[in-house]
């Protein structure tokens, strides 16, 4: 899948929303070529019954409730929290049991506070232990400005230039790059690992796997396509009921990235998604985590909370989400403040990202296992 429901939710909350960029997926003739030499009735059965998952998470999630739907309001907050038990182990275990940790934990928390269009346009304020931002474009035209720096930068990403109108097309462009990472392409080898229960409540096996590297403990940094990329590699395997199509359970590994979840999936009897229960086994966040859905009178999701856990840490989540058909652009206009310096974006990012590898090298200190965003030529 693009990204877990879990980390796309985290995402979300962390980065500006914009349309997914739609890019051609279709196979050159030698990759087409490649493909077919290895397609077995199997294998095209397995990718059949992925896309029929797929259709059915796309009619079941989300679908007609977000028909015109053009925005979203979003609101809540983020945190990561530390014991002090993890803070002075990791300093006894640095310090060779020289120094004695007395620390009382660590924690860092952020509030959000944005609206989103899915044609990409966005407002989205930050605040908290990572600095205030404010971050808005429209068009073509935005900027991203820092309260600490109380500076900012007009150099912004542009938005695609094929982003869908509404929400419900947004939501179709996403399964559309998973099927196109999982199905279309030749990365993942496909197959069936049998069926399970009595007859009208079947359960199917499906595999998908592309072979990674192994871990490498010493790696601290990655680039930032990298760290959000780790879907489209590794092994995914889904329990789906063969009678709604939908899916029961997900186990995904990708051991270079040092991520192995296993997840279960609850639904309401109207095949909306309300609940993941999830065992987290990736490298030092080993623990469970489970997420919350909500829903409006309008069927459409109106509140999400998650929390990952292990014996010494945390990260949490919770937002409120507003959705609208008659935000305009007008409602998010906004300017820099009179008297911010104005820098070039390598200028900029280049501060911003020397600030937040400050703050992770602390969390990294303090015992979170995270991989530094490598601060550099792109």
């Amino acid at each position: 899948m693009r990204m877990p429901i879990l980390p796309i939710l985290l995402t979300a909350a962390l980065l500006p929303a914009q349309a997914p960029v739609k890019t051609d997926h279709s196979p050159t003739k030698k990759s087409a070529s490649k493909n077919s030499s290895k397609t077995t009735p199997e294998a095209e059965a397995a990718r059949l019954a992925l896309r029929q998952v797929l259709d059915a998470v796309d009619a079941g999630w989300f679908g007609e409730a977000y028909q015109g739907v053009s925005s979203v309001e979003m609101q809540g907050t983020l945190g990561i929290a530390l014991s002090a038990a993890a803070v002075n182990q990791k300093v006894d275990s640095l310090s060779q049991g020289m120094v004695k940790g007395n620390s009382q934990g660590g924690q860092a928390s952020l509030r959000v506070k944005g609206t989103y269009f899915a044609n990409g346009d966005f407002k989205t304020d930050l605040a908290g232990d990572f600095g205030t931002l404010l971050y808005a474009r429209r068009g073509d035209r935005g900027f991203l400005y820092s309260k600490e720096q109380n500076a900012y930068t007009t150099r912004v990403d542009l938005p695609p230039t094929d982003a869908p109108s509404t929400y419900m097309s947004w939501f179709r462009q996403t399964l559309n790059d998973i099927k196109a990472v999982y199905i279309d392409a030749p990365t993942f080898q496909a197959s069936l690992a049998g069926e399970e229960g009595p007859e009208g409540h079947v359960i199917q096996h499906l595999v998908f796997n592309a072979p990674t590297k192994g871990w490498d403990a010493k790696k601290r940094e990655q680039g930032l396509a990298q760290s959000l990329g780790f879907w489209k590699r590794g092994k995914l395997e889904v329990a789906v009921d063969k009678a709604t199509k939908q899916p029961l359970r997900l186990d995904f590994h990708n051991e270079e990235q040092g991520v192995h979840t296993h997840m279960d999936f609850s639904y309401g009897s109207d095949n909306r998604l309300h609940a993941v229960n999830i065992t987290n086994r990736s490298r030092g966040f080993e623990g469970p985590g489970w997420l919350r859905v909500g829903y409006g009178g309008d069927g459409r999701m109106s509140n999400v909370a998650g929390e990952l856990a292990s014996q010494d840490k945390k990260v949490s989540f919770a937002m409120d989400l507003s959705w609208s058909k008659t935000r305009t652009a007008a409602d998010i206009a906004a300017m820099p403040p009179a008297g911010a310096t104005k820098r070039g974006r390598e200028e900029m990012e280049t501060q911003l990202l020397v600030g937040l590898a400050s703050k992770i090298f602390d969390l990294q200190r303090a015992g979170l296992n995270l991989r530094s965003v490598a601060i550099g030529a792109k």
